[in-house]
C-alpha cells in the first residue's frame, strides 16, 4: 500500500516523498494539489474520502494509515 502511495504522491511533486513527509510543508503542494492527490486515491483504491478527513491527510503515512483502515 505504502509504495502505490507514494507512486501516486511522486505524479503531483518533483520533490523526493518519504513516508514521513509532510504534502505541504515538505512537498511543496497546494491545498488544490492535495484535494487533487484526494480524488487520485479515491479512484485508484475505490473508496470516498469525506471532506471533513481531508484536513488530516497531511503526511504520507497518515495517508497510508487512512487507506489501510479504510480500504
Amino acid at each position: 500500500m505504502s509504495d502505490r502511495v507514494i507512486e501516486i504522491i511522486r505524479e503531483y511533486t518533483d520533490n523526493e516523498v518519504k513516508e514521513n513527509s509532510d504534502l505541504i510543508n515538505d512537498l511543496g503542494m497546494s491545498s488544490l494539489d492535495v484535494v487533487n492527490l484526494v480524488v487520485a486515491f479515491e479512484d485508484e483504491f475505490e473508496i470516498e474520502v469525506p471532506d471533513s478527513k481531508i484536513k488530516e491527510l497531511t503526511t504520507v503515512d497518515r495517508i497510508v494509515k487512512y487507506l489501510e483502515e479504510n480500504v
